[in-house]
């Protein structure tokens, strides 16, 4: 299917927490599936914002799975950009920058493949999701590649944070993020990114 220039850009609208973005695209579809761009360098220019991808990753899990909340401490940060490639999901976006007049609040945005939703996740945020559908796909583009020694975490549960996940039955969370350390225990760390 061919579509004028208007219709094949990426929308960007920001979100509550600064320099978050639901993306917006059109899908296509036909009897034989559907189509559409999820990402596009020139509209993200347009907006303002600098965001090269220098990683790709997939993640399958399956319904009730929690994963998160994940943030990079690397010194060039790390944004996302993330969208649901399969099944629905949750994505959750913790805003983690001392110094942010959003820190410690969350945003959900659900996302579901065929729809036209995506995210922009910030450098210095924490990111997790929970998928919704009996198996869910998420696929990412990272401004700066993995790097372990840098990737941290914070407990999907902790109480000050307060998410409310989109779990139907009892959470599928694995053992490091079960133990990860709450928001307050990184701070008091000073493992935390700071809001520019």
């Amino acid at each position: 299917m061919v579509a004028t220039a208007e219709e094949s850009t990426v929308k960007l609208i920001e979100l509550s927490i600064p320099d978050l973005f639901v993306l917006e695209s059109p899908v296509w579809g036909d009897d034989r599936g559907s189509f559409r761009e999820w990402f596009k360098d020139e509209d993200f220019k347009d907006a303002g914002i600098d965001f090269h991808a220098r990683q790709a990753n997939l993640s399958v899990s399956m319904k009730n799975v929690v994963r998160g909340l994940h943030y990079s401490i690397a010194p060039e940060g790390q944004a996302k950009v993330v969208t649901c490639a399969h099944g629905e999901l949750d994505d959750v976006i913790v805003d983690i920058r001392v110094g942010s007049p959003t820190f410690g609040k969350f945003e959900i945005v659900h996302l579901a493949a065929g729809e036209e939703r995506s995210v922009y996740v910030p450098a210095g945020v924490a990111h997790g999701f929970c998928v919704t559908s009996d198996i869910g796909a998420l696929t990412y583009l990272l401004s700066s590649p993995f790097n372990a020694a840098l990737e941290l975490e914070i407990n999907p549960f902790d109480d000050e944070i307060n998410v409310a996940w989109t779990i139907d039955g009892e959470a599928v969370v694995s053992p490091k993020d079960a133990k990860a350390p709450t928001l307050r225990e990184r701070r008091e760390a000073k493992e935390l990114p700071h809001f520019h």
